[in-house]
């Protein structure tokens, strides 16, 4: 059961179907497609709250490193798909982007991109 916990300012595009990915640091099992995925807010918390369901469609190695993004250990993403990433993953532009990370995980990032 593999449960994804959301920050507040992510919810209402989780729920409304405009956020249908999420950019996750590698776990002991990876994602699959195919997994069932479970979406809450305020996991651990009295304020715990169910999202949605979905189902994992595209489960990928991501790294991003400030420079260059890689997808899928594909080519780096030019500055237009950059741009088009964080906005389906919920942020304004690449560069709210990379500041999020940079502030939550560090730079280099490696982790999965996961959508549904």
């Amino acid at each position: 059961m593999p449960a994804l916990n959301y920050q507040s300012r992510f919810v209402a595009l989780v729920e409304s179907g405009q956020k249908r990915q999420t950019i996750r640091a590698w776990r002991k099992r990876p994602f699959q497609v195919g997994d069932r995925l479970y979406h809450y807010t305020g996991m651990r918390t009295k304020t715990c709250r169910k999202l949605l369901e979905s189902t994992c469609i595209v489960a990928v190695p991501i790294m991003i490193d400030g420079v260059c993004v890689c997808v899928d250990h594909g080519m780096p993403l030019t500055g237009n798909e950059r741009n088009k990433l964080a906005r389906i993953d919920g942020f304004g532009s690449y560069e709210a982007m990379e500041e999020w990370f940079q502030a939550t995980h560090r730079m280099p990032f490696s982790g999965q991109l996961i959508r549904w």
